[in-house]
């Protein structure tokens, strides 16, 4: 599939604050800068996009960017929604907490959300932190795939070595994997 147009249609911290057109969401979820909003960006490129000549999401070096549940409509007929990281960020305590209820809200109660894909760092191991999410997320029904980032930073053996022991350590949770990408914002 060819993304032809995206614009961005609004952020919001609350589930009341969702675009009014209800259209099927595509949601991208993981740590804080594990890119989320570049992927997004990557995916986008060659479309046209209502930005004014600057990118998509907005990314940056340091993680905590993304504040708030970013929605961009794709092709008139979708939604690519920029999720908030959970785990590390350069912001207060209470700030976080606020973060990881809003992304709780919007992944449970959102009826739009088709598919959640769990953004996963290939250049290290599965985290616990993205573990008890998945595992929170798979427990509550929701649509799981996984996006492995950044595979153009390492070596074609150290991915797979990687990859692999991903792999084996969440087969301890799934008799069958959801399904699985591996990609670079290269």
């Amino acid at each position: 599939m060819k993304i032809t147009k995206a614009a961005f249609s609004g952020s919001s911290t609350s589930i009341k604050g969702k675009p009014t057109l209800r259209l099927p969401e595509i949601a991208f979820i993981g740590r804080s800068n594990v890119g989320k909003s570049s992927l997004i960006n990557m995916l986008c490129t060659g479309a046209q996009k209502e930005t004014k000549g600057k990118e998509l999401a907005r990314t940056s070096a340091s993680p905590g960017k993304t504040i708030a549940i970013n929605h961009f409509l794709i092709d008139g007929k979708w939604y690519l929604v920029d999720m908030p990281g959970y785990g590390f960020a350069k912001l207060p305590q209470t700030q976080r907490k606020e973060l990881a209820r809003m992304n709780a809200e919007f992944i449970n109660k959102s009826e739009e959300l088709a598919t959640l894909f769990v953004l996963i760092d290939s250049r290290h191991s599965l985290q616990e932190v993205d573990l008890q999410f998945i595992i929170s997320a798979a427990r509550a029904g929701i649509p799981l795939a996984f996006i492995f980032t950044k595979a153009d930073k390492i070596g074609k053996n150290v991915l797979e070595k990687n990859i692999t022991g991903i792999k084996k350590r969440l087969l301890e949770y799934w008799e069958e994997l959801p399904p699985y990408f591996v990609t670079s914002a290269e």
